[in-house]
């Protein structure tokens, strides 16, 4: 989808996420090759929404590749099926793939995986697998979850290691969810420094409201594109995600 924003020369190539309110919020779509924060707490859906911008884009033709650092890939289909998300079909096609960061290579299935990084320590060995991937596959989306394992021992490196995953997605023409963890009370977003090293910050909370959970998301920032700058309420349904973009605060 091409838009023009007004007293800007050139035309934004935008990647629809597909997950309903999202588009609306962000008008139009996530620009592309941009390479956007997830970032939240425990049971925000942070996970959810990142899988199903790649189920999205499978169904709109666009392959895809998802980085399992903190569950098994098992585990990750598993997880995708219960919203009716089969990928076998896609990655019998090449047009899908799991990189397996997460068993280190230990395990009968990691066997006969394609994508494996054996040392799940080494940024590099991710970034050389991650690179044959997204060349085999034709990946035209990615996601990473959770980037913040990356550097959760390391906070220093936190910075350093999204510039590097930075020129090799946006380089292959990838747009990019990153999925960033922070605690329930935490403001910031993950990582000292991240929020400048990524083109977009989405964040999702789980807020205690009159003794009810209740879930929301605000577009912290999106580079090469206007957006809603209200937060937004949003529910976990059995079909994934569903943004309410008509509901929320006042525009700031």
């Amino acid at each position: 989808m091409l838009i023009y924003l007004k007293g800007v020369k050139r035309m934004i190539k935008r990647v629809k996420t597909g997950i309903p309110g999202m588009d609306e919020i962000l008008h139009g779509g996530i620009p592309e090759r941009n390479i956007v924060l997830i970032s939240g707490g425990p049971g925000t859906g942070k996970t959810i929404f990142s899988q199903q911008f790649i189920w999205n884009g499978l169904q709109m033709g666009e392959p895809g590749i998802y980085v399992a650092l903190e569950e098994h890939p098992v585990q990750v289909k598993k997880n995708m099926e219960v919203f009716g998300w089969k990928v076998d079909d896609f990655e019998k096609e090449g047009k899908f793939a799991i990189v397996d960061a997460f068993t280190g290579g230990i395990g009968e299935y990691a066997e006969k995986e394609k994508y494996v990084v054996k040392d799940i320590d080494d940024v590099r060995e991710l970034a050389e697998v991650l690179k044959r991937a997204i060349r085999e596959t034709q990946a035209k989306r990615v996601v990473i979850d959770s980037v913040t394992t990356l550097y959760i021992t390391k906070p220093a490196m936190a910075r350093s290691i999204i510039f590097q995953l930075k020129r090799i997605l946006s380089g292959l023409g990838c747009t990019s969810l990153l999925v960033s963890q922070v605690s329930v009370t935490e403001k910031g977003f993950g990582g000292p420094g991240v929020e400048h090293g990524v083109d977009g910050i989405i964040r999702l909370d789980l807020d205690e409201i009159d003794g009810e959970l209740k879930r929301s998301l605000i577009v912290w920032k999106m580079r090469g594109t206007s957006h809603s700058m209200r937060r937004h309420p949003f529910e976990i349904t059995d079909k994934g995600i569903v943004i309410h973009p008509s509901e929320g605060g006042e525009e700031k």
